[in-house]
């Protein structure tokens, strides 16, 4: 989720959550392929509204041309998965691991977090499906796992979702198994929706997070022009690379390998 924009809407203003979606496509590049508004926040929304909203983001993005999704890392909302497989049913949903520690965090005494939080790691670092298994056995009969049981049944509850990028190497696995480089958009467009009061409708919100997308990304570019002119190089450090839109992902070419082969004949 971006962030909650205050939209007026039937003579009234409510505050609606923006939501993005990002795709890397077959050579590589990422791309931000839509921004949806939703009336409430999904996470406190019935089954049934969740259901209807992920239900027309999917048939959106599949209407404007995109033809198939091998793998879709997602947090986990109501009826998020139901609606990706009802338009792509070949689709992996790989659980986002970073939503899962956050959420098995949640509880937890700030002053246990960062020993639980090592603990957790054991789990999704391990070198296997039945190594992370083992891993989150040994931490539900811990004295952490005794302490913070809930923690575990996250990971318990998510399992299906979150064992799919075991599937790869280490180094593809970090391609897949997080929404980080959405967060990191998320946190840059916030600070342009909070910077507003409020909005005259839906289209107005989607038309200035665009536009306020292609204004980093532009702002970027000037600045790795001007390192280029000045020092006759390219400098890609984190405040002059692209951030999402056209930005290439770091090791794709071995990641497309893998990729194929699990999912012979689908690449393009």
């Amino acid at each position: 989720m971006c962030d909650r924009a205050k939209v007026r809407d039937n003579h009234s203003v409510q505050a609606k959550p923006a939501y993005l979606a990002v795709g890397i496509d077959a050579d590589g590049d990422k791309h931000v392929l839509g921004i949806w508004l939703a009336k409430t926040p999904l996470d406190t929304a019935t089954a049934g509204e969740s259901a209807r909203f992920w239900t027309t983001v999917m048939n959106d993005l599949k209407n404007r041309g995109v033809r198939d999704i091998l793998i879709a890392c997602t947090d986990g909302l109501t009826g998020f998965e139901d609606a990706i497989h009802a338009a792509f049913p070949h689709t992996t949903v790989q659980a986002c691991v970073v939503h899962l520690i956050r959420n098995a965090l949640r509880p937890v005494a700030r002053r246990d977090r960062a020993a639980l939080a090592a603990e957790l790691k054991k789990i999704y670092t391990a070198p296997t499906e039945q190594a992370a298994f083992d891993a989150l056995a040994d931490f539900t009969a811990s004295t952490w796992g005794e302490r913070y049981p809930q923690a575990a049944r996250v990971f318990e509850t998510a399992w299906d979702r979150f064992i799919p990028f075991f599937a790869f190497s280490p180094a593809v696995r970090k391609l897949l198994y997080t929404t980080n480089s959405i967060e990191s958009l998320n946190y840059q467009l916030r600070k342009v929706t909070k910077a507003r009061g409020h909005f005259p409708g839906d289209d107005a919100v989607v038309k200035l997070l665009w536009l306020a997308i292609i204004n980093i990304e532009d702002k970027r570019a000037r600045e790795r022009a001007a390192t280029k002119e000045k020092t006759g190089k390219i400098k890609n450090s984190p405040s002059t690379a692209r951030l999402i839109e056209g930005q290439r992902t770091i090791g794709w070419r071995e990641a497309l390998i893998e990729l194929d082969i699990a999912y012979p004949g689908r690449i393009r």
